[in-house]
């Protein structure tokens, strides 16, 4: 197995350029920037270089960013395929990655093209994010391969078979918390939780409109670090000693809980719109490094669990 080091640049830039992607999207969102190009596409009010508006600017910025990381993905799939003919065994696993990232790296062009095409609804609008989650998980898993590959075959090790069921279950709650957070982002309901650790002054709010939904995501999120940290402890207490998934288990619990205190950063700066925009999109990339790394444990404790293949 022969990685080189030109690939694996091409691997760090795509995965660069999707969490720009990413992280551009909710700029959009957060803008108001979706409707600056009208409903033209790929054109922006007909034009390939739109007036100059700072919506048409962040919207058309964020089209051509998508577009040149489109083609960096393309092109780590094909190497990926290249290598995947001359030894099938050894890169399966990688090949996986980068036809994951392509193949989510198109549901979310198309899902983007047909919001502007045909507005959406805001909750089909919060799972375009989710897509784009998984896109970006991909190509961070297909980095953390080629680093791994870089001596060699990567270093496998025994995963005590209990480990996958509670990963898995962790990672489906985890996109169900995220769904949430980016549904009050497109229904713009930041505001219904004004305070924190307290909604509004209240342990418990009344539970409707836009404090409910707040409300249940702030409940949600708590409930996700309580499982984030019995998942850890269950690594560490099962796993011998191991370190194969203790440490990244590690960052993904430091990771929840400074999601949770940046949760709060957005609380108090909801009523500065400057402030609010970075402290969204900080937000934003904590929670996309935390579901990447979730994503490499859950598909290493599958591979390495106990009696596969028995």
């Amino acid at each position: 197995m022969k990685v080189t080091g030109r690939f694996r640049m091409l691997a760090i830039a795509a995965c660069i350029g999707m969490l720009l992607v990413l992280l551009g999207g909710a700029l959009v969102t957060n803008t108001g920037s979706g409707r600056g190009c009208g409903d033209d596409w790929p054109l922006c009010h007909g034009k390939f270089i739109p007036a100059y508006t700072i919506e048409s600017m962040i919207e058309y910025s964020h089209r051509l960013v998508s577009g040149v990381v489109g083609i960096l993905v393309l092109a780590a799939f094909i190497g990926m395929l290249l290598k995947y003919r001359k030894d099938s065994t050894a890169f399966k696993e990688p090949l996986f990655y980068a036809g994951g990232a392509l193949s989510f790296t198109i549901i979310q062009a198309l899902m983007g093209a047909a919001a502007v095409k045909w507005p959406q609804s805001p909750a089909v609008m919060a799972i375009h994010f989710g897509i784009s989650l998984i896109a970006f998980a991909s190509t961070l898993l297909l980095v953390i391969w080629t680093f791994r590959a870089k001596r060699g075959t990567p270093a496998s090790f025994t995963v005590p078979s209990s480990i996958f069921p509670r990963v898995l279950a962790v990672s489906i709650y985890t996109y169900v918390v995220v769904y949430l957070g980016a549904f009050i982002r497109h229904t713009e309901s930041g505001g219904g939780c004004l305070g924190w650790p307290l909604c509004n002054g209240e342990i418990v709010p009344e539970i409707s409109g836009a404090t409910g939904a707040v409300f249940v995501h702030r409940v949600a999120a708590f409930i996700l670090a309580l499982s984030i940290a019995g998942l850890y402890v269950h690594i560490r207490k099962t796993s011998h000693g191991d370190a194969g998934l203790a440490k990244p288990a590690a960052w993904v619990l430091g990771l929840v809980v400074t999601q949770i205190f940046s949760g709060a950063l957005l609380t108090f700066t909801i009523t500065n719109s400057d402030l609010f925009l970075f402290t969204n999109l900080l937000h934003n990339l904590i929670v996309t490094g935390l579901f990447g790394l979730l994503m490499d444990i859950l598909i290493r404790s599958w591979r390495f669990r106990e009696g596969r293949g028995r």
